[in-house]
Parts: structure tokens; sequence; C-alpha cells
């Protein structure tokens, strides 16, 4: 005979559940948070570039050969006395300058053209008449070159045949600069276009639209609407050209000229080059690097200052 125990299969009361409470960040943790995500590419930053740029302004305060046997001869700030006395650095200052002038039309005046005339184009054939114009970015520097300088034989070469001449265009003093302007500008011209159709795509066609209610003609819309709308993007190609044409004729300069002849293709990057690897004076070209970054960063600044003004005001 079984007995139940009557008390002991009560239902027990459910105890309430008291729900965790969730962290609450605190105030340097929110504050940190963002830090943490950009470190890996501050890091990178600090190591890749200001660490080198410290570096730079250190080794132009001393005098060394590069060998390194040879003692770095601490010589305050004569490096950068010697390199302003220098007639080849203020040369090279000019013909940097040049250089900038003569690219501005490939990568901001022709590229526009070609641009608004793309807008007319058939949408079937946009495709290829864009692939035309970006193909020879893609040419390595030096290929092109090597084949430029082919074109470019003297009495031999398809351009000489062309115009009737036996001109020596690489090799004449007159005519080496244009060679290295005309190569650098075919090859950024299709990056360039590129920057200003993406430039045309952001321009809502609504204001052609509203312009054409109001009786505007074509030329109108241009002047008015679209090149002030498209200032943004010919500043940043006029920055864009300033701060990377000496970098990007460095290889064409040096597989077809070497700087020359008489030093006529020697800009102020290529000039910074050949005082540290052809002179062997590591403290001059530290010196004359340190006066470009300052330079260029001062145009840069100068630049960009000015696209922001123009963009404010377009708002």
């Amino acid at each position: 005979m079984f007995v139940v125990d009557i008390e002991a299969t009560e239902p027990v009361a459910a105890q309430p559940v008291t729900p965790r409470r969730r962290l609450e960040p605190s105030a340097a943790g929110r504050l940190a948070a963002p830090y943490l995500y950009l470190a890996p590419a501050l890091i990178l930053l600090v190591v890749w570039t200001y660490r080198p740029l410290l570096q730079a302004i250190e080794l132009s305060t001393y005098s060394w050969n590069l060998l390194p046997t040879a003692p770095m001869r601490p010589v305050g700030l004569s490096n950068y006395q010697r390199l302003l006395a220098l007639p080849s650095f203020t040369d090279s200052l000019w013909r940097t300058v040049v250089l900038i002038g003569g690219l501005l039309p490939f990568t901001v005046v022709l590229p526009v053209l070609i641009a608004l005339a793309g807008r007319r184009v058939h949408r079937r054939a946009r495709t290829a008449y864009q692939a035309v114009f970006f193909a020879p970015f893609l040419v390595a520097p030096v290929a092109a070159a090597a084949v430029w300088r082919w074109l470019l034989t003297p009495g031999a070469g398809a351009v000489d045949r062309i115009l009737g001449s036996r001109r020596n265009w690489v090799y004449e003093a007159s005519s080496a600069p244009w060679v290295i302007i005309v190569i650098t500008g075919w090859q950024l011209l299709g990056f360039a276009v590129l920057m200003v159709w993406a430039g045309l795509t952001g321009i809502s066609g609504h204001y052609d639209e509203a312009a054409r209610v109001d009786g505007a003609s074509p030329g109108q819309i241009l002047r008015w609407i679209t090149l002030p709308l498209l200032t943004p993007t010919i500043a940043f190609l006029v920055l864009t050209t300033v701060l990377l044409s000496p970098t990007l004729t460095f290889p064409l300069i040096d597989t077809m000229t070497q700087g020359g002849p008489a030093g006529a293709t020697t800009n102020i990057y290529y000039l910074l080059w050949d005082y540290a690897f052809h002179s062997f004076d590591a403290g001059l070209s530290a010196a004359a690097g340190v006066l470009l970054f300052l330079g260029f960063g001062t145009v840069a600044a100068v630049l960009v200052w000015i696209s922001e003004k123009v963009a404010f005001h377009d708002d």
C-alpha cells in the first residue's frame, strides 16, 4: 500500500527571472573605439611615411656618401645653403613648372572636351569610345618609353616619316622636354577623362531640363551649369597633376634621356635621385627631398583650400 505525500506534490511557484543588465561601454571606451579601428592605418602611416620623413630631415643635416663604412659627419644647414646656391637646383625647379604647365592641357582641358563630346556618342558605342582613351593609361611607362623611342628614331621612325623630317627628338635640348610632356600626357589622358566622366555622371539631368525650360541655350547651360558643377573634379585633376607629374615622368626620363640632353629633362624629382645615386651625396639629396616636400605640401594646401572654397560657394 502506497502513501502519497500531498504536500510534496504541490507545484512550486515559479521564481521571477531577473534579466541580465547589458553592459554599457564607458565614456573612455566610446572615445577609444574609433581610434582602435584607425590604429592599423595610423601605424602603417607612421612607419612608412612620417618615420622616413623624420629620417630624411635628420639626414639632411649630415654629410654622407651612402657607404656603410663611411662616417656620417654633421654639417647643420650647410646642405640647404649649398643646394640653394646650385644652378642645377633652380633650373630643375623651372623645368618642373614647365612640365606641370605642359601637362595641364592633357589632364584638364582635353579631358573636359573629350568627356563632353562623349555625351553625344550613342550608348552602345560609348564603351569603345571610353576604352580608346583609357587604354594608354594601362601601358607600363617603361614599355611606353621603348615604343615611343622607336617611333621617334631619327629619319627612320614613324614620326619623322609622317612629318618628313630627320630630327633627333629625344636628344635635342629644344624638343626632349616636350617629348616627355607629350608621352606623359598621352598616358594620363585616359585617367583624367575617366574622372571627368565620373563628375558628369554625378550631375543631375534635372538642371539641364530646367534650364531648357527657361530658354537657356546649350552654350549657356555649359557655361553656367555644367562647368561650375565640374569645378571639384577639375580642382582634383589640377592637384593630381601638380603633385604627381614629377613622379610619373621619372620612368620615362630615366629610360629615354637620363636627364639629358644637357640636363634639359631633369626636373626636381629626377635631380633628387641624381644627387643620391649618381653623386652619392645623401645629405644633399635629403635636403632636396625636404624642400620638395615643403614646397609641394604648400601648393597642395593652397589648392585644397581653393577647391573647398569653390565647392562651398557652389553649394
